[in-house]
C-alpha cells in the first residue's frame, strides 16, 4: 500500500516536474530564443501610428485670389448590416438615388453587399457619386439621416460621412488648361497640377504613439513625431479678371461662329508674363469626370500646331525692316508672282494692280511678302529670321506637354510659301504670341512663363520668376518702325485688314491671319484658322494679345471680320482696367475720321437675332449681344445713328429692365445714358468725358447707376499714320488675308 501511494506521488511529481520543465522550455523558447519577434509583436498592439496628411499647396492668380486649393470633402458611407437588420433598404436607396444621382441598381448593389461568408458588409463606400462630395451636399445627405432617425426612432441609420480633403477650383472652368487637375484620389493630371507636382502636394507627416489595449494613449508615453510639410504655394502670372475678359468674349464668338476650336493668349509683352490662356470647348475640373469628350481637355495654345498664315507675315517684315530692304513707298504689280514650280496669287486674284509696300501690307497682300521675305531677303535670310524668333523650338513654358513646332522648308517654293505664313511651316499659339512680343518690347525674345512665385510655407522663402531674354532679333528702333506700319494695319479704316480690331484712344497694332488647311496635301478652302495678332498701346505696350479661331462654321470668314473684334473687345477691357488712359492724337483722329466718316446704323427690328447678326457682319460693323434671350428685342444705337470707329452696336434680346448692366469704361456719357435709357436705368453722373468706373445699387427697386467720367489725355505725338491712303475700297472681307498658294 505504502509502496503504491509512493508510486503514485514518484509519478505525479514526475509529470509535475515534466510539466514544469516542458513550462520553462516553453518560457526560454518565448522570452529568449523568439524574444525579437514577440517584442515587435506587442508593440504593434501597443504602438499607434497615425498619418497627417499633408494640405497641397495653394495656386494663386497674381493678384492673390485664389484658383486652386485644399478643402474638406466628405465620402458618403452605409452599413449594409445594420441597414438591412432595420428594414432600411428601400428608403436609403430611394434617398440616396435622390441626393446624390446614384443608379438604384447599383444602390440596391451596395446595400445587399456580403463577405463571402454570406455576412453583410459592416460599411461600404458610395462611390463615385458619393465619394468626396462638398460640403452643401454633405449637409443634405446628414439631415437626410437624421430625418430617417427621428422618422424610426433610431440610434444609427447605417447612413455615414467620412471627413476627408480634395482639390477644389474655386472659379469653376476659369483657365482650366491652365490650371489643369488632380483626380479624385489626389493625383495630378494635367496643366500646372501635373507639372509642379512635386512642389504642390509636399510631404506627409506621422506621429507613433503607445496605446493601451482599449487604444486609448498612454500619458507620458513616448512619441515619435515626423512634421508634415505641407506642399509649396504657387502665384501665377494670371490676372483673373483678364481671364474672365477673354473667356467671356470667347464663349460669343464661340457660340456665334461654331468653330471646332478657339485659343486665345494674352502676355505683358515687355517681361512674357502670361496674363490670360484659354481654350475652347473647355471643361470643369471640379467636375473632370463629366467630360467624356477629350478634346475637351486638350490645351491647343501650347499643344496645337497650325499653318499660322498672314499673322506670320510679321517675322518677314521685321526682317525686311532689319535688313534695310523695306520702302513703304516703293511699288510693285500685285495680283501674282511666279516662283520655281508655282504661282502665288493675292486673295483677290486679279490684285489691286501697281501699289506701294505699306498698302501691300495693309492689304496683307501674298505678292508683297514674297517679294520681300523670298526675293530681297533671300530662303537662307529669310529661315535664320524664323529661327531667331523662335519658331521650331519649344517656348520653355510651365506646362506639360508644349509642341516645338515644324520649320523644314527644302525646295524654293517652301521658302516662298513660310515669307507669307505657309508651306512647311507649323507653329504653336503661343510662339506667335512671343514673336509679336518682341516685336512690342523693342526687338527681344522673351521666354514665356505662367508662375510668378513659389513660396516654402513651412520657411517663408519666396522664388520669384525673372523676365528670361533669349536673344535680341532686331533693334529697338527697327522694332519701332515695325510697331508703326502694323498700326497703320488697324487704324486705316478703308483698306486696312485689321481694321475692327481699332479702339478709339488706344493705338493699335496688329496683323490679321486666314490659313487654309491643306487636306491630303491640297488646300481645302472650306476649312480656315483665322486669326489676328496684336498689341497696344503702340507707344507703350501693356499687352499683346492672339485671338484664333479653327474652322468657322463660315468658312468665308477672315480674320479681319471674326478674329479682330474679339481682339478689340477683350484688349479694350483689359486696358482700361490696367487703368491705361485712353490718348487722342489729333492727327490721327483726323485720319481716321477721314478715312471712315461713320457708318449708319441699319434698321434690324424686322429681323431675326441672326439675320441681324449676318447684316451688321456683312457690313463690318462689331456687335454684341445683350440678355439670354433668342429674338432680337431692340437694338442700340438706333437706326441712323453713326458710329464712329471703334464703337459696337448693342442686340437686345430681352426687355431692358430683366437685362444685366454692361460695362460702360470708354463710352461718352451721351453713349451711356442712351443706352442705359434703354435698360430702364436712372443715372447720376460725376466729372466729364469718357467713363472711368460705374457703380450699381437699388433703391425701391429701382436700379441706379453712378458714373465717373474723365477727359481724355490729347497728345501731339507723330503716331507713324500714312495719310496717303489708296481711293479703292476693299471687296469685302475676303479681301483680307493671303492665302495657301496654287499652283
Amino acid at each position: 500500500m505504502i509502496k503504491r501511494i509512493r508510486l503514485r506521488t514518484l509519478l505525479i511529481g514526475g509529470c509535475i516536474t515534466l510539466f514544469f520543465a516542458v513550462l520553462m522550455g516553453r518560457v526560454f523558447w518565448l522570452q529568449v530564443v523568439q524574444a525579437d519577434f514577440w517584442q515587435e509583436h506587442a508593440e504593434e498592439l501597443w504602438s499607434k501610428k497615425k498619418t497627417i496628411t499633408a494640405t497641397r499647396g495653394t495656386i494663386t492668380d497674381r493678384n492673390g485670389d485664389i484658383l486652386a486649393v485644399d478643402a474638406p470633402a466628405y465620402t458618403v458611407a452605409i452599413n449594409p448590416k445594420l441597414i438591412n437588420e432595420l428594414n432600411l433598404k428601400d428608403e436609403v436607396v430611394d434617398g440616396l438615388n435622390e441626393l446624390l444621382g446614384k443608379d438604384k441598381a447599383e444602390l440596391e448593389q451596395l446595400v445587399m453587399a456580403t463577405k463571402k461568408d454570406g455576412q453583410f458588409y459592416s460599411q461600404r463606400e458610395v462611390r463615385n457619386e458619393g465619394w468626396k462630395i462638398d460640403q452643401e451636399l454633405r449637409d443634405k445627405v446628414e439631415a437626410f439621416a437624421k430625418e430617417l432617425k427621428e422618422k424610426h426612432k433610431l440610434e444609427d441609420t447605417g447612413i455615414y460621412l467620412i471627413k476627408e480633403q480634395k482639390r477644389y477650383y474655386p472659379q469653376n472652368n476659369l483657365a482650366a488648361h491652365v490650371l489643369g487637375y488632380t483626380d479624385r484620389e489626389g493625383n495630378a493630371v494635367s496643366g500646372l497640377e501635373a507639372y509642379y507636382d512635386e512642389e504642390l502636394k509636399g510631404q506627409n507627416g506621422s506621429i507613433e504613439y503607445k496605446s493601451d489595449g482599449r487604444g486609448i494613449e498612454i500619458p507620458k508615453a513616448s512619441e515619435i513625431y515626423n512634421p508634415v510639410k505641407n506642399g509649396k504655394n504657387i502665384q501665377l502670372t494670371i490676372d483673373d479678371t483678364i481671364q474672365y475678359y477673354i473667356e467671356e468674349a470667347m464663349k460669343e464668338a464661340f457660340d456665334e461662329l461654331k468653330p471646332i476650336s478657339m485659343t486665345v493668349i494674352a502676355a505683358d509683352p515687355k517681361t512674357m508674363d502670361i496674363l490670360g490662356m484659354a481654350n475652347l470647348p473647355t471643361y470643369n475640373p471640379n467636375e473632370y469626370w463629366v467630360d467624356v469628350d477629350q478634346k475637351n481637355f486638350y490645351n491647343h495654345a501650347i499643344k496645337s500646331v497650325y499653318e499660322p498664315g498672314s499673322t506670320f507675315k510679321i517675322v518677314t517684315l521685321a526682317g525686311a525692316v532689319q535688313d534695310g530692304l523695306f520702302n513703304p513707298e516703293a511699288r510693285y504689280m500685285s495680283g501674282s508672282i511666279r516662283v520655281p514650280g508655282q504661282t502665288i496669287h493675292d486673295m483677290k486674284r486679279s490684285g489691286w494692280g501697281e501699289i506701294s509696300y505699306i498698302e501691300g501690307v495693309k492689304r496683307s497682300s501674298n505678292v508683297a511678302f514674297v517679294k520681300l521675305g523670298y526675293e530681297m531677303l533671300g530662303p537662307d535670310r529669310l529661315k535664320e529670321y524664323v529661327d531667331n524668333f523662335g519658331f521650331g523650338k519649344k517656348t520653355g513654358i510651365e506646362l506639360p506637354g508644349e509642341a516645338a513646332g515644324v520649320v523644314t522648308p527644302v525646295q524654293q517654293a517652301d521658302f516662298a510659301a513660310m515669307a507669307y505664313g505657309h508651306g512647311k511651316l507649323l507653329v504653336t499659339p503661343l510662339q506667335q504670341v512671343a514673336a509679336i512680343a518682341a516685336v512690342a518690347n523693342g526687338g527681344k525674345l522673351l521666354e514665356p512663363h505662367l508662375v510668378k512665385s513659389i513660396t516654402d510655407p513651412q520657411t517663408g522663402e519666396t522664388i520669384k520668376t525673372q523676365p528670361q531674354e533669349i536673344r535680341q532679333v532686331i533693334s529697338p528702333e527697327k522694332a519701332k518702325e515695325v510697331g508703326s506700319y502694323l498700326e497703320q494695319v488697324v487704324s486705316d479704316q478703308k483698306i486696312g485688314t485689321g481694321r475692327h480690331a481699332y479702339i478709339d484712344g488706344y493705338r493699335v497694332a496688329g496683323k490679321t491671319g486666314t490659313a487654309v488647311k491643306p487636306v491630303n496635301g491640297v488646300y481645302d478652302y472650306t476649312k480656315q484658322v483665322i486669326s489676328f495678332i496684336g498689341y497696344a498701346p503702340v507707344d507703350d505696350p501693356k499687352i499683346a494679345i492672339l485671338v484664333l479661331i479653327d474652322e468657322p462654321k463660315d468658312s468665308e470668314l477672315g480674320g479681319g471680320a471674326a478674329a479682330a473684334p474679339v481682339f478689340q473687345k477683350i484688349a479694350n477691357q483689359t486696358l482700361q482696367y490696367l487703368g491705361v488712359p485712353k490718348k487722342f492724337d489729333e492727327a490721327s483722329s483726323k485720319s481716321v475720321q477721314e478715312s471712315n466718316p461713320g457708318v449708319k446704323t441699319p434698321d434690324l427690328k424686322k429681323l431675326s437675332l441672326q439675320e441681324a447678326k449676318n447684316l451688321l457682319k456683312s457690313k463690318g460693323i462689331s456687335y454684341a449681344t445683350l440678355g439670354s434671350g433668342t429674338e432680337l428685342i431692340s437694338q442700340f444705337p438706333k437706326a441712323g445713328a453713326t458710329l464712329k470707329a471703334g464703337q459696337h452696336m448693342y442686340l437686345l434680346t430681352e426687355e431692358g429692365k430683366a437685362m444685366s448692366i454692361p460695362s460702360l469704361k470708354g463710352e461718352s456719357l451721351r453713349e451711356a445714358l442712351e443706352l442705359l435709357s434703354v435698360l430702364q436705368v436712372s443715372v447720376t453722373a460725376e466729372g466729364e468725358g469718357y467713363v472711368v468706373d460705374q457703380t450699381v445699387s437699388e433703391e425701391n427697386g429701382q436700379r441706379k447707376v453712378h458714373l465717373v467720367l474723365e477727359p481724355p489725355v490729347k497728345e501731339n505725338a507723330d503716331s507713324g499714320e500714312d495719310s496717303n491712303t489708296a481711293e479703292e475700297e476693299t471687296e469685302g472681307e475676303n479681301t483680307d488675308e493671303g492665302s495657301g498658294s496654287s499652283p
